[in-house]
């Protein structure tokens, strides 16, 4: 691959590039990636000292940083201070990785921290009374020898183009000297950021739309994240498919020693099977999870703490999942949701639960480094009981934090919450009938001065509570996303990644494929850069269940069945073709073998059958979609899920 460098100075500079030959591109094949490095010199930098609280020193030509102990001195802490201006970088930049190069003028056997900086400041007017807000460690170094330049990852900073502040912090008793841009000699701070650059767009994908680059989606203030349920990983055993825990157990009704056989297995769906693996396969499984939802434009996972009892599978997941994220995506985020409807415990014992967490740079922080705790039916204890743990998290571990509660009943619990609470959130319904409130909830946060993180969802189906919800096809999933984009939700929670005992899963499975993520990539780039994003390919979506809603099991031993929740939208045997179209043109469709045309407009439009016996399947132009789904009249389990499917997914 091609490479090229390029070295921004920091005043009216020059700007040179260096690129080897790049080799030819075969004809009509995507041209391959070029890593780029771009470097820059801090526009402003300085250091403050204890021992002279108002006294800048922006002219100074070094850089300190050493604890407040030092060389045998009480009270005389030094911290250093630089800023970045990062700009021109593509959006469609990735696997980027920002590295902040220190050189050190002596040879000492310290320690070097580098933190995130939120606040304005100047080095002609910083001193250590008026010093910005510093964040946790980004990285550290150890032992600086003079003259060599010491580098270190800020890579979990990057939020794209615009200024980046440092900290150079130490604990060390021996003063850390550096080079600062007024040095005579010596280099000076620099950023270096390298990135990869993808070649020309390749003419087919899933997605009926071009997504941006995922540094650009970030830069939005709108977050969207997805429910990690921590019982339903990729694998529980690490069989192939055929072998494992979901198929022996799971979805088979005699499964767990029959102790599902009344109500036909626990689940309908599963996790994508694989083939066995070697070495930490649930840390391999979680990467790759972490990397699908990344690659979808999220913005993080809130994960359901069912357990913090360190002996508890649930607890070993939740670390694996934060290990994951810090290993593929520095900027992927964790939040922490402890669900108050598991956990039985007191303020201080879950403190210092999720203290434990949050050392970790990939549990999520606001940008004044609040830690985001958001728990599951907060309203299980009182706003003064969290008042409490809020205290004890700054009191005995030194966080501050940003509560967002999610309760299941956010109208009578508001009030008592506002005083403490960052945001508020709820877990909402599953059918279009059930989401009339969704705009007036995000009205009342708003007016509150309070985030709003909705949520967003599928479908549901619980075999085990003989209960569902009717999602009418996609109805209810367009419905919550089109209503938190005209309502202006600041975050989005998709409920859930991969609760399969709920039927709400958003994860690719072996009955979505991934259609509804790929659907949900489009909304919320719709959210994030305000307009609704071109259609630049003809796209299918398929969806219907493979049973009649009122049919019951024509053999096996079930005996407990799904009825339809009180307020659902009325059940109904539907097929919908949803298509995204980049002009009108006809769709054809063949729904249980009757052939059926239609003209569909450009955009976005759900065309609705009667479900019938049979396959189905629908194309437009060479555009097809066919459902895997037989609807069938014999059966042995009832199954009230929409399967889905994907002209742009095999």
């Amino acid at each position: 691959m091609a490479l090229l460098v390029v070295t921004l100075t920091a005043g009216p500079g020059l700007v040179t590039a260096t690129t080897p030959a790049a080799a030819a591109t075969p004809t009509g094949q995507e041209a391959a990636p070029t890593d780029q490095t771009v470097t820059v010199k801090a526009v402003e930098d300085t250091y403050v000292s204890q021992a002279g609280p108002t006294k800048p020193h922006g002219s100074h030509t070094w850089l300190s940083a050493n604890a407040a102990t030092s060389d045998g001195a009480t009270d005389t802490e030094r911290r250093s201070y630089v800023r970045f201006t990062l700009k021109d970088l593509p959006e469609d930049a990735s696997d980027v990785k920002l590295t902040l190069e220190l050189q050190s003028v002596r040879t000492t056997d310290t320690v070097l921290e580098v933190r995130p900086v939120t606040g304005t400041w100047s080095e002609n007017t910083l001193n250590w009374n008026n010093q910005p807000t510093a964040g946790d460690v980004l990285a550290t170094a150890k032992g600086l020898v003079s003259g060599q330049t010491v580098k270190l990852d800020v890579s979990s900073a990057f939020t794209g183009n615009g200024d980046y502040s440092f900290a150079i912090t130490s604990p060390s008793n021996i003063q850390s000297v550096l080079h600062s841009s007024q040095a005579t000699s010596g280099e000076g701070p620099k950023l270096t950021v390298t990135y990869g650059k993808a070649g020309p767009a390749v003419p087919a994908g899933p997605l009926p739309f071009d997504l941006p680059s995922i540094s650009k989606l970030r830069t939005s203030s709108h977050k969207v994240f997805a429910h990690y349920f921590t019982p339903y990983p990729v694998s529980l055993n690490n069989r192939a498919g055929a072998d494992d825990y979901y198929t022996k157990n799971y979805l088979n009704p005699a499964g767990e020693s029959g102790k599902h056989a009344a109500y036909g297995g626990l689940l309908r769906d599963r996790p994508l099977p694989r083939e066995e693996l070697s070495g930490d396969w649930l840390l391999a499984d979680m990467k790759k999870e972490v990397q699908i939802a990344a690659k979808a434009g999220l913005d993080g996972f809130t994960v359901d703490v069912l357990s913090i009892n360190p002996a508890n599978a649930h607890w070993n997941r939740i670390k694996t999942l934060i290990k994951a994220a810090e290993a593929v995506d520095p900027g992927f985020k964790i939040v922490l949701m402890p669900d108050m409807t598991a956990l039985n415990t007191d303020a201080r014992t879950l403190a210092s639960a999720m203290a434990t967490l949050a050392t970790s740079k990939s549990v999520h922080r606001l940008s004044d480094n609040r830690l985001v705790i958001s728990p599951f039916k907060a309203e299980q204890q009182s706003a003064a009981w969290w008042k409490d743990f809020m205290g004890i998290m700054k009191s005995s571990h030194g966080i501050n934090v940003a509560l967002v509660p999610v309760f299941l009943n956010f109208s009578s619990n508001a009030s008592a919450f506002a005083p403490i609470s960052y945001g508020f959130s709820n877990w909402g319904n599953r059918s279009p009938a059930q989401q009339g409130g969704i705009e007036s909830n995000i009205s009342k946060a708003h007016s509150l001065n309070k985030i709003w993180m909705q949520p967003v969802s599928i479908q549901d189906e619980r075999p085990n509570q003989s209960i569902f919800d009717e999602a009418n096809n996609t109805e209810n999933l367009r419905t919550t996303w089109e209503k938190s984009i005209s309502g202006d939700a600041d975050w989005i929670q998709l409920t859930t990644w991969n609760d399969f005992s709920e039927g709400t899963q958003f994860v690719p499975s072996v009955h979505n494929g991934g259609a509804y993520l790929d659907i949900s990539s489009y909304y919320l780039t719709w959210l994030k850069t305000g307009k609704a994003p071109a259609i630049v390919r003809d796209t299918l979506y398929l969806t219907h269940r493979s049973q009649f809603v009122a049919a019951r099991p024509t053999s096996g031993s079930q005996s407990k069945f799904m009825n339809p929740r009180g307020g659902t939208s009325t059940p109904r045997d539907k097929v919908e073709v949803l298509s995204f179209l980049t002009k009108s043109a006809t769709v054809k469709a063949s729904i249980g073998g009757k052939e059926q045309s239609y003209e569909a407009k450009a955009g976005i439009q759900a065309q609705l059958f009667p479900l019938a016996y049979g396959l189905n399947k629908a194309s437009v132009g060479a555009v097809t979609v066919s459902s895997p789904w037989e609807v069938k009249r014999s059966f042995s389990v009832q199954d009230l899920q929409y399967n889905a499917a994907s002209s742009g997914r095999r």
